[in-house]
C-alpha cells in the first residue's frame, strides 16, 4: 500500500503516512489513539465547564466512564447494523475496532441514554448535564475525525476544489471508489491516485466552529438544555451537507436513503421546534 496523502491545490504533500505504530511487535492504530485523545480532551473540557458553573467535576469524571463505554458500543452497533453485509460472514470482525467502523450517531444516542439514566440515579439535572457534557462531546468529535484521515476513509466524491485530497487507489476500500473518481484518476510513476472531498476535515472544522459558537453563547442561554439543543441543531445542519458528499454512506436497508442524513435532518427540525416552544413558554410566563 502506498502511503502518500496530498492536498495538491494548496501545495501540501505528505509521504509515509502510516495508519499505526508498532511497539514490541504489537500494532497500535492511530485511529484508536486519536479517538482516545478526543475522549480525554472532551472529559477535560466538560470538567472545566462544570467547575466554571460551580458543579462538581467529579460527577463528570464518573459520567465519562459510563458514557464512553456505552458510546463506543452504541457507535459500533449502529455501524454494524447498517453495514451488516460486511460482517455477517465473519462475526468476529465485529469486535475489531482497529480498522475503524464507529458511527457517531450511534455513540451520541447511547451517550444521551446514559446521561438520562445517570441523572436519575444521581438525582441531578439532566438538562444541565447535557449542556455541560456536550462541550466535551463536540471537542471529542472535532479531534476524533482525524482518525479517518489516517485510515483513508470517510471521504467524499471527486472534487478539484481548493481542499481536494489525493489518495493512492490501493490505500482505500474499493467500495468507496465511485465512477467519477475513476474517470478523473491520475497515474504517476505507475501509481493510480483518486482525488476526493476530505469530508473528515470538513466535519472537524465544522465541529470547531460549533464549539466556539457554543462557548460564546453558553453564558446567555435562556434555559438548561438549550446549549445541547443548539448542538443538535448546529451539528445536524453540517451533517446533512457533509453526509451528502460521502461515498461510504450507511443506507436504510432496501432504500437509497442515507440513514445519518435523514437522522441529521430530523434532528435539526426537532431541536429547532423544542427551542422555539420552550422560549415561547418562557416569554409567556
Amino acid at each position: 500500500m502506498h502511503k502518500t496523502i496530498d492536498f495538491p491545490n494548496i501545495g501540501i504533500h505528505l509521504s509515509g503516512v502510516g495508519d499505526h505504530i508498532t511497539i514490541f511487535n504489537f500494532d497500535i492504530a492511530y485511529y484508536g489513539m486519536i479517538i482516545g485523545l478526543g475522549i480525554l480532551a472532551g472529559i477535560f473540557v466538560a470538567a472545566a465547564e462544570a467547575k466554571r458553573t460551580r458543579q462538581n467535576p467529579e460527577n463528570y469524571y464518573d459520567l465519562a466512564i459510563y458514557a464512553v463505554i456505552c458510546a463506543i458500543i452504541g457507535a459500533r452497533a449502529y455501524y454494524v447494523a447498517f453495514s451488516w453485509d460486511m460482517y455477517k460472514g465473519d462475526l468476529k470482525s465485529i469486535l475489531n475496532l482497529r480498522q475503524g467502523g464507529l458511527a457517531i450517531y450511534g455513540g451520541v444516542i447511547a451517550a444521551v441514554i446514559t446521561v438520562i439514566v445517570f441523572a436519575r440515579v444521581k438525582k441531578l439535572s439532566a438538562p444541565l448535564l447535557f449542556d455541560t457534557a456536550v462541550l466535551g462531546l463536540v471537542t471529542g468529535q472535532m479531534i476524533g475525525r482525524w482518525g479517518n484521515f489516517f485510515n483513508r476513509e470517510a471521504f467524499g466524491g471527486y472534487t478539484n476544489g481548493l481542499l481536494a485530497m489525493r489518495l493512492p487507489l490501493d490505500a482505500v476500500r474499493e467500495s468507496d471508489v465511485t465512477e467519477p473518481m475513476r474517470q478523473h484518476m491520475e497515474v504517476v510513476k505507475g501509481v493510480s491516485y483518486i482525488q476526493v472531498h476530505p469530508t473528515f476535515l470538513y466535519e472537524s472544522l465544522w465541529c470547531m466552529a460549533l464549539l466556539l459558537a457554543l462557548l460564546l453563547y453558553r453564558s446567555h442561554k435562556k434555559f438548561d438544555g438549550e446549549v445541547f439543543l443548539l448542538y443538535l441543531l448546529g451539528y445536524g445542519l453540517g451533517r446533512v451537507w457533509i453526509e451528502g458528499l460521502r461515498t461510504d454512506q450507511l443506507l436504510i436497508p432496501g432504500t437509497a436513503v442515507p440513514v445519518s442524513q435523514l437522522l441529521a435532518g430530523s434532528m435539526v427540525i426537532v431541536s429547532t421546534g423544542i427551542i422555539l416552544w420552550i422560549r415561547r413558554k418562557i416569554k409567556k410566563s
